[in-house]
């Protein structure tokens, strides 16, 4: 007889089938909820450069390179032209103030100055040929009151005797009236006289005072033509260093050009270039440090040329303290300028990940995991060897900071 067999719910295919769904559904809940879903890219640790975050002094500074430069220059210019005769001094020389560096000739300007000479003198003697006459003039006029007051001396007396004899009747009125219109004639012919060279006196003063003036101004223009020629010796105006330009013998130099200059030699400064970038941060007084001879020396802005020229301005920068001994004109010294106090602050060291990010973020290393996760921060200042980290990292992590451009979109690196 038949028996009826009953069917088993949890057959070993079923549990499998069970078991399968609930496999599938906490995969599926893992990759929803609980799996890294962020694309990433396996990168050899080799081929990365890794720094570490830290808390320190940030310095605010910028490299830049200056030329040594004489603190004061004296330039030579010819005063007249001519062509060079001798060559005294030669370039390089150090020279004391009155030496003569070089003699030129020039027959036309020895010329010129004989005939200017000579006008002068020829004016000068005029001028005396004029004060003569004057003098002349006034002796004459002397002289005329001087006969004036002996003729009255002659008819005074005749003139008293007769009055007294014409009140006696014995002379007559005509005898009496010839002595009195001779006398009374000189009497206002002095008045006249002496009238007319009173004003003429005024007028000599001042004419001899022009004379005298025209006269020492012509001596002085005569004492200056006769330095002219004095010129054509060019000599030191102060004590240095001497520099030339190429001139040999034979050379022809025109009035007004500089043929070298001299250079004080217990001075010196700086002149730097630095980028238009930065014009409205420099000032006078910005401190500078540079390296020679195995000493840092200190720089001091002293002067601002505002003009830009092909992107960049220059500086004057002195010495603060002793001057280095050994330093030469025309040499190169690199810079280290400040900008600003320095500041504590967290630093990130300078990479090529900033023209990948702009300083928007950056690959963080979790050394525990081996991995590299980016980060967005916030960067503030920059110094040649420093970002100052205003957020997104702390001191002691670690982050790549050599270029990102071959990580693409990535958001996680496996270090391998």
């Amino acid at each position: 007889m038949d028996r009826k067999l009953e069917k088993k719910t949890w057959t070993p295919k079923f549990i499998a089938l069970i078991l399968g769904i609930a496999l599938l559904l906490g995969f599926v809940i893992y990759q929803l909820l609980l799996a890294d879903t962020r694309s990433s890219m396996n990168v050899n640790m080799e081929r990365v450069t890794i720094a570490t975050v830290k808390e320190g002094e940030f310095t605010d500074y910028i490299p830049v390179s200056g030329s040594i430069e004489p603190g004061e220059v004296f330039y030579l210019d010819a005063l007249e032209g001519g062509n060079i005769q001798h060559i005294v001094r030669e370039s390089g020389a150090v020279v004391e103030k009155g030496d003569t560096i070089l003699l030129l000739s020039n027959s036309k300007l020895q010329l010129e100055v004989m005939e200017r000479e000579s006008g002068l003198y020829f004016q000068i003697n005029n001028l005396r040929q004029v004060r003569l006459q004057l003098d002349q003039n006034d002796l004459s006029q002397q002289a005329q009151l001087a006969e004036i007051d002996y003729q009255i001396s002659l008819f005074r007396p005749q003139y008293e005797r007769f009055k007294e004899l014409h009140v006696k009747k014995l002379v007559s009125d005509r005898e009496f009236e010839e002595v009195k219109e001779q006398y009374e004639y000189n009497v206002k012919r002095k008045k006249l006289t002496y009238e007319a060279y009173r004003n003429d006196s005024m007028s000599r003063a001042i004419q001899k005072k022009q004379l005298q003036d025209s006269e020492m101004r012509m001596n002085q223009s005569l004492d200056g033509v006769g330095h002219i020629l004095d010129n054509l010796a060019l000599r030191a105006p102060i004590s240095g260093q001497l520099s030339t330009e190429q001139i040999e013998i034979g050379q022809s130099i025109i009035p007004g050009q500089r043929f070298g200059q001299i250079d004080i030699l217990d001075k010196f400064k700086v002149r730097v270039q630095i980028d238009e970038l930065y014009l409205p941060r420099v000032y006078t007084g910005l401190k500078g440090t540079f390296s020679f001879s195995g000493g840092n020396h200190e720089l001091e802005i002293s002067k601002i040329y505002p003009n830009v020229t092909a992107g960049r301005f220059e500086v004057d920068m002195s010495f603060t303290g002793e001057v280095p001994s050994g330093i030469r004109r025309g040499q190169t010294v690199r810079i280290r300028l400040e900008l600003g106090e320095s500041q504590q602050a967290t630093l990130l060291p300078t990479g090529g990940f900033y023209k990948d990010t702009g300083g928007n973020w950056v690959f963080v290393v979790n050394q525990s995991s081996g991995k590299a996760i980016r980060r967005n921060i916030r960067l503030g200042r920059k110094n040649p060897e420093y970002y100052e980290v205003v957020e997104g990292v702390l001191p002691g992590e670690k982050v790549i900071v050599s270029g990102y451009e071959n990580f693409g979109k990535n958001e996680v690196l496996n270090l391998k």
